[in-house]
């Protein structure tokens, strides 16, 4: 199949082309007519659909703009205005809107007419909206949506100096590299210190996100908000019951590996005690890696990185890069974290990030770009509604693209540095899972158990922790930072219960990477092939388009992991 990056803004038919969403006032009439319109035929429900999906794709870009302007610059009150304007004064008035248009659908006689193939997984999503849909939660959601950016705010603000210079806390990381160990544990308590500055803000704003998210569970006749969110994330084809096995098979079968990983690296530093500051060092002499210099640099090495793979996916990027769909540099004032931001109606996403030229920023970008892809490949379906593909397939996306790439980082590295990066990031597909682990369990409990004291929340986060954290490490003397720890996870705050998906894609991802290694060719294809559907199958059935086996059970789990330690020893 031929692939393409290249974009054309869509012709609009249900839209002027000049239409600019201003207001509720300016967008409503557009509803309306979807609303009242008669569908007395299997056409006029297709041209209604498509209707619907050009004014869906042209919402959904304006409210992304918005908040990608103001996860850019936090301290624009401009934007923040902009982003609150919309969460407040608009979208509150299309909610019920878009319940009476998914029951239109449901009802509609010449639904049942439509491709069941093609229109299962948007059918089967439009009848659990109605379900949850409830009209007092839209004010809590509206709250919701502000409260859960003033994260982003708090965490833009934290900065630290060092060697007389300030630093944000992505930049600061840098030094935890350093070969001297007395200045990574200068940067480690710095960094610590600074997030305990705003640990109360934080508590506070969680919880006061708890206590919002468990109304809208109980507004929806739920008993907790872990059930409710399970059904409006469309988690179908599992349950929390797999989750705990999850959690399980993570502490019978990763653990040990992280362990080993940890003890090679006290051995090779040649220390009695590793302590947090030292697990991203090198020993005396060895210079940290530093795959880039800047932004300009990052986005063209992983361009002619991607190329390698398959020029489609460096056409991605240079698509992108011609937009300006580009903002990779950390800077004081700009939220944390990563993402690829899909842009519905124009096609080419948005990637952000926070680059420091650390070995780290090359697998976010490469990781990020491998999103990008996916919305590309997703791009050309039908329907907007078509593109909204699950987070389980999502992440496949952009964790097999680190692993895929690591083939062509010689792009990035020296002969010598590149065997260093390859057992980094094998190292880290392996280390990633315990954190996961713990996340996903606390937000279980939390959520079970809103009504929880600040005190408790302490108690059980540090059980949690000790649960999922190898012994290797050394926290004596720092145990005022850890009940905290939390509260650097940005995904609590802002995407809850969205964790669990990057453990279950990150075995995808180890499947694809195990195909690859024994026909690359077959292996891109079935990545492309898979991605390309989008949302308009199962999970089951998108894993199955890749090669792949939905499954994360203990066994599946075991098997992944002796994989991927056994190429870690051969690296």
């Amino acid at each position: 199949m031929n692939y393409t990056a290249e974009l054309e803004k869509p012709k609009r038919h249900f839209l002027p082309e000049d239409f600019v969403l201003t207001d509720w006032n300016g967008l409503e009439p557009y509803l309306k007519n979807l609303e009242e319109r008669v569908l007395d035929s299997r056409q006029a429900l297709e041209k209604w659909l498509h209707d619907l999906s050009e004014l869906e794709a042209v919402i959904s870009e304006d409210s992304s703009w918005r908040q990608i302007r103001m996860t850019c610059d936090t301290e624009n009150k401009e934007l923040e205005e902009s982003f609150r304007y919309f969460v407040m004064e608009i979208q509150p008035h299309i909610q019920p809107y878009g319940d009476r248009l998914n029951r239109k659908l449901v009802e509609c006689p010449y639904t049942s007419e439509l491709d069941k193939r093609e229109f299962f997984t948007y059918i089967r999503r439009v009848k659990k909206q109605i379900e949850l849909f409830r009209e007092n939660n839209i004010p809590l959601q509206a709250e919701l949506s502000v409260l859960a950016q003033q994260y982003g705010m708090i965490a833009g603000k934290m900065t630290v100096t060092l060697d007389g210079k300030e630093y944000t806390l992505q930049q600061a990381a840098k030094f935890l590299e350093n070969p001297q160990r007395n200045v990574r544990e200068d940067a480690y308590r710095k960094i610590q210190e600074r997030r305990l500055q705003d640990k109360d803000a934080l508590g506070d704003l969680y919880s006061q996100l708890i206590q919002r998210r468990h109304q809208v569970a109980v507004n929806a006749g739920f008993a907790n908000y872990r059930d409710y969110k399970f059904e409006d994330l469309g988690r179908f084809d599992y349950t929390k019951e797999d989750c705990f096995q999850f959690h399980d098979a993570v502490r019978e079968y990763v653990l040990p590996l992280v362990s080993r990983i940890l003890e090679q690296k006290k051995a090779k530093l040649g220390l009695e005690a590793l302590r947090p500051w030292d697990t991203e060092a090198e020993p005396a002499g060895v210079e940290p890696l530093r795959p880039f210099k800047d932004a300009g640099e990052l986005i063209t090495k992983t361009t002619e990185c991607f190329d390698q793979l398959n020029p489609f996916f460096g056409d991605c990027l240079r698509t992108m890069k011609s937009m300006g769909r580009f903002d990779l540099e950390s800077r004081k004032g700009k939220a944390p974290g990563g993402y690829n931001c899909p842009l519905a109606e124009t096609g080419a996403p948005f990637i952000f990030m926070n680059a420091a030229g650390q070995m780290g920023d090359l697998t976010t970008m490469v990781h990020e770009g491998g999103h990008a892809i996916h919305s590309f490949l997703a791009h050309p379906l039908e329907l907007s509604s078509f593109k909204e593909y699950p987070m389980e397939i999502a992440e496949v996306a952009s964790m097999s693209m680190e692993l895929f790439s690591m083939d062509h980082w010689d792009l990035f590295f020296a002969k010598n540095d590149l065997a260093r990066a390859r057992r980094h990031q094998l190292e880290r597909v392996i280390t990633i899972f315990p954190w996961i682990a713990t996340i996903d369990k606390f937000q279980h409990w939390v959520y079970e158990n809103p009504n929880h004291t600040l005190e408790e929340r302490k108690e059980h986060w540090m059980a949690i922790l000790q649960e999922f954290t190898s012994q290797v490490i050394d926290w004596q003397g720092l145990e005022q930072y850890r009940p905290f720890s939390w509260q650097r996870q940005l995904h609590l705050f802002e995407v809850p219960f969205y964790y669990i998906e990057y453990g279950i894609a990150q075995l995808g991802a180890i499947g694809l990477w195990k195909q690859y290694k024994e026909n690359k060719e077959k292996a891109l294809n079935n990545y492309m092939a898979a991605l390309s559907l989008g949302g308009t199958r199962t999970l089951p059935e998108l894993y199955d388009a890749a090669g792949l086996r939905f499954n994360f059970s203990k066994e599946h789990i075991k098997q992944l992991m002796e994989f991927v330690s056994a190429e870690l020893e051969q690296n």
